[in-house]
């Protein structure tokens, strides 16, 4: 369990974190989330020990320096060209504290886990985009941290890597507690137990995703019609519906129609209806919702 309670970090007049206050539970993963300029990665900086707060703490109970205990990702990591995989991810390990014989079997065995394996001899300088977050992800992880801090880790990969990082992380979670920083919130609300919502340096909202996406839920009904006419003029019945192309949302308050009633509706109507399934406001919604208001 890690707390962070009261964490402020000024530069001169300009406050950039103020009065942050969370706590991180065992084996979770939680997204920091926020505009540019909204403190993540100064808040990183902090609990990596790379800057030091202005004022406030961080508790890892049990643990005098919490620096051995992390293992850090940063946005975009750099590597030595001329040094292999192995040696890079071995050297990592060593600066992490451990003995270089046990340095080289763990930089062997997470070289292995984050699908380096074949990898492991080839120079850095010849890796693409998506093995140099793998590699950047293997020296974080080299040591075992309890703690492990990303910076926007797929926000430079395409699709297919950022798919493959995640996966990655589902199965790290089962070994660490992970906090990571991330504007690509459809990928956060595959894998987050927590989310932390900064503005301004300003910690605005927090909680476990089934809470927070309780609080914003709107919930509504989403009705796809074959022609886009036919969604148009049922969404002109109803004063609350919103209509974009072939789909109206209806919100679900007092005095719309229930499930039942709805669909007896639209089946005694002359238009053609795809699907209706109630859905709720998503992560990125919410997100909106929290930093403008």
């Amino acid at each position: 369990m890690i707390h962070v309670e009261q964490l402020t970090k000024t530069f001169g007049a300009q406050t950039v974190v103020n009065d942050v206050n969370f706590t991180l539970e065992p084996h979770t993963a939680t997204a920091l989330i926020g505009p540019n300029g909204a403190g993540k990665t100064t808040t990183l900086s902090m609990l990596t020990g790379l800057l030091s707060p202005t004022s406030g703490k961080i508790i890892m109970p049990g643990v005098t320096d919490i620096r051995k205990e992390i293992g850090f990702l940063p946005q975009y990591p750099q590597f030595y060209p001329w040094l292999t995989a192995l040696e890079f991810t071995e050297m990592a390990a060593v600066l992490s504290g451990l003995p270089k014989k046990q340095a080289k079997k763990e930089a062997q065995r997470v070289l292995e886990f984050v699908g380096l394996a074949e990898a492991m001899h080839k120079k850095t300088a010849t890796f693409s985009g998506g093995m140099k977050q793998r590699l950047g992800m293997a020296q974080a992880i080299v040591h075992k941290p309890k703690l492990l801090l990303l910076d926007e880790p797929v926000s430079a990969l395409d699709p297919v890597g950022r798919r493959e990082i995640m996966e990655l992380l589902k199965q790290l979670q089962e070994q660490t507690t992970i906090l990571y920083s991330t504007h690509i919130l459809n990928d956060a609300e595959e894998m987050t137990d927590q989310v932390l919502f900064l503005r301004g340096g300003q910690l605005v909202e927090q909680g476990n995703l089934r809470e927070v996406h309780a609080k914003y839920a709107e919930p509504r009904y989403l009705i796809e019609f074959v022609e886009q006419a036919h969604a148009q003029k049922f969404a002109s019945a109803w004063p609350t519906a919103e209509w974009k192309n072939h789909i109206v949302r209806l919100p679900i308050t007092e005095g719309q129609p229930t499930m039942t009633q709805l669909l007896r509706t639209l089946a005694n109507s002359p238009y053609t209806v795809v699907k209706v399934e109630q859905e709720a406001a998503s992560l990125e919604e919410i997100f909106m919702k929290v930093v403008e208001r």
